[in-house]
């Protein structure tokens, strides 16, 4: 799952990224409206944090904007220190589906994240599939042509976030991300877990799926 924070506050920021991408999410970053606007419009996201006090271009307008002229209908959670219920019914006419008040739990926001997704997607399927690659997100399955396949936590996170990107390419710094937040071990420990992966994944089997995008990334496909 891919979520989009647009937040000034640099600490605050940090805080979020860092605690939702070891939970499994890839995270994108904005530090003001402006910017927030277009990558919300530009990208494809699953979900998007949303403060209200933000430079160039508050979150109100932000939200009602993304709603009204794009027709984007990307879950938004509203982060605020404004608390009055005057500003929560503001929130929610702009278009926000949730509303979270300053200073609040990572915790909450986390189980808030995780229930406006399944809200939002109830037709998604808990199973992954990449040609014969199959992986079942709720119970943890793993397994190629029918036969079961283990993985060490570390690189199970890696084809999770691998597959549900496929057949687009995840760059280095995102997966670094996943694993490590925004501090990264100083050997290529990436490219240890990548090729573990690749011995469990691809190694046995005649078409590899898993591919290095030099200088970029990896991505994961059946197709050369």
């Amino acid at each position: 799952m891919r979520i989009l924070v647009i937040e000034d506050d640099l600490d605050i920021l940090n805080n979020i990224t860092r605690y939702l991408s070891r939970r499994g999410y890839i995270l994108d970053c904005a530090e003001n409206g402006a910017q927030g606007l277009e990558m919300a419009r530009s990208g494809e996201f699953d979900l998007i944090v949303l403060d209200l006090m933000l430079p160039r271009l508050d979150g109100y307008t932000l939200c009602r904007r993304l709603r009204e002229h794009s027709g984007r209908r990307t879950p938004v959670i509203m982060v605020t220190a404004r608390d009055t219920l005057d500003d929560r019914l503001e929130g929610f006419e702009a278009g926000a589906d949730d509303y979270l008040v300053k200073p609040f739990a990572l915790a909450e926001l986390a189980a808030r994240v995780n229930a406006l997704l399944q809200r939002s997607s109830p037709q998604q399927s808990a199973v992954l599939q990449v040609a014969d690659l199959r992986l079942d997100t709720a119970t943890l399955a793993l397994s190629r042509a029918g036969q079961p396949l283990k993985l060490p936590p570390a690189p199970l996170r890696l084809l999770t976030a691998l597959m549900q990107a496929s057949p687009a390419v995840v760059a280095r710094r995102k997966l670094e991300e996943l694993l490590w937040s925004d501090s990264p071990p100083d050997s290529d420990s990436l490219r240890t877990h990548i090729h573990q992966l690749r011995h469990v994944v691809d190694k046995p089997y005649p078409q590899p799926l898993l591919r290095t995008v030099h200088g970029i990334g990896y991505r994961l496909c059946a197709d050369g």
